[in-house]
């Protein structure tokens, strides 16, 4: 099997790619991330992934956009005015996801798979639900694999690696949101609760 691993950043790629290797697997990366906010973090991740294939001895297959404005556009339609996420992060899945199942029917793999899927904060039904409606629509499969018990320790290698390590998802609205609940949790300990 050729297998094309999107890569959302490289703690969660760390076990992803063990875990294929373990079963035989060997894998290229794709780096294709949008949604990641600002410039200056999705740079740091980047050049982490970068470090990562080469250690490993990856390929590691670039689109290496800035794309705000693209996620933005895509997204917009997601958010209604409560700033509701259901929508606004299966439009990024689809958008990520609809790019690689592209690359991976291009450039002759025969399925494709996403790190996306070790993260217990993502949608994870969401996550496989899209995963597998772009592979039916590029002719390739979608190599499915629940890699989320992988994902502390995922997060502990990495860290034993150096390799950085974000404190959000990547996109302006989850970074917002990150700020946000930083500031509730600090108005909480200053006035009791309130």
């Amino acid at each position: 099997m050729k297998l094309l691993l999107h890569c959302c950043c490289a703690p969660c790629a760390l076990s992803c790619v063990s875990s294929i290797r373990a079963q035989g697997i060997e894998s290229e990366l794709l780096w294709f991330n949008p949604n990641i906010h600002p410039y200056v973090e999705y740079n740091a991740r980047l050049e982490c992934l970068r470090k990562f294939a080469a250690n490993e001895k990856l390929n590691l297959r670039l689109i290496n956009e800035y794309g705000l404005r693209l996620f933005l556009k895509e997204v917009y339609r997601g958010i209604d005015e409560t700033g509701s996420v259901s929508e606004r992060c299966e439009r990024c899945y689809s958008l990520r996801l609809e790019k690689t199942a592209s690359v991976a029917a291009a450039q002759g793999f025969t399925a494709f798979t996403t790190s996306l899927l070790i993260s217990p904060y993502q949608n994870h039904d969401a996550v496989k639900r899209i995963g597998e409606e772009t592979a039916a629509k590029h002719g390739v499969n979608f190599y499915y694999t629940d890699f989320r018990p992988l994902f502390r320790e995922s997060r502990t290698a990495a860290r034993e690696m150096g390799l950085y390590m974000q404190k959000y998802c990547g996109c302006i609205f989850s970074e917002e949101e990150r700020y946000a609940n930083k500031n509730l949790t600090r108005r909480r300990r200053v006035h009791g609760g309130d």
